[in-house]
């Protein structure tokens, strides 16, 4: 079992996605980030290409929680899914109290950096 799905597990507030749902789109500000509870999301850059598919466990959208920048991709919902978001809040409060969430977050942000090319 993942970090974030051990996490997420008995979360109460919950959002669903219908397949092919934007989530959000590049270059809006976000306010959460998502982690993958069912279903798969597509993370899709500016020229229309899928760079990443984000199965059940996995996180997205935590740099707008972080830089408070612009999203730098869009998020689909590939299929169905149903989605744990974090706000601002949350996740400083997970990031101070839980050691291996902020870890794993800092992982998922360096494995999409190297592929990306940063």
């Amino acid at each position: 079992m993942s970090v974030t799905t051990n996490l997420f597990r008995h979360v109460d507030q919950t959002e669903e996605f219908s397949a092919g749902q934007s989530i959000f789109s590049e270059g809006e500000y976000g306010a959460v980030m998502y982690v993958v509870l069912d279903g798969e999301v597509n993370l899709i850059d500016h020229s229309g290409s899928i760079t990443e598919v984000v199965m059940p466990g996995g996180m997205f959208g935590e740099m707008a929680l972080i830089d408070a920048k612009p999203r730098s991709l869009s998020a689909v919902a590939r299929t169905n899914c149903k989605l744990a978001a974090v706000d601002r809040q949350r996740f400083s409060f997970m990031v101070t109290e839980t050691p291996y969430f902020a870890l794993h977050v800092m992982q998922v942000m360096a494995e999409r950096l190297r592929r990306r090319g940063g």
